[in-house]
């Protein structure tokens, strides 16, 4: 299990890491240089996230990676010394599960709250340029504002 010194970047953090054209790959690779923790997991829902928009030509302003490419590009990372990989639990159902009956809940949050709560489960700090992780009480949430 990850330490608290370990970050959990939201899917659009692996996607502006991946493509050196894409609008925050600067603010995304200073976050990587100068901010990350010494430990950087993916989980399963950041790895097909990541898998999906890199693949998507209307993500990926046209261009997109085949899908050959983009699973190199996941793989370029996975290796990485300081990158891991943190499995979901059963366990993380019960915030996943609280947050859905709450007010701010929309459907917009499903995988927000999915990430969010593999998180708290493993005690890693959320990276995201998404906003709405700060709606999620007790996370500990890393805003990259572009």
């Amino acid at each position: 299990m990850p330490s608290a010194a370990s970050d959990l970047p939201d899917i659009n953090v692996w996607v502006a890491l991946s493509e050196a054209a894409h609008a925050h790959h600067s603010r995304a690779s200073h976050y990587w240089n100068s901010e990350r923790a010494d430990r950087v997991v993916f989980c399963g829902t950041t790895i097909l996230g990541m898998l999906r928009i890199l693949t998507l030509p209307s993500a990926m302003g046209g261009n997109p990676f085949k899908t050959d490419e983009a699973f190199l590009k996941y793989r370029e990372f996975a290796r990485l010394p300081e990158t891991g990989f943190i499995a979901d639990s059963e366990n993380i159902c019960a915030p996943f599960g609280s947050w859905t009956s709450e007010r701010f809940f929309t459907a917009k949050l499903w995988t927000d709250a999915w990430i969010a709560a593999v998180a708290m489960e493993n005690g890693c700090r959320v990276v995201s340029f998404d906003a709405d992780f700060a709606r999620f009480p007790g996370l500990n949430f890393l805003h990259l504002k572009p």
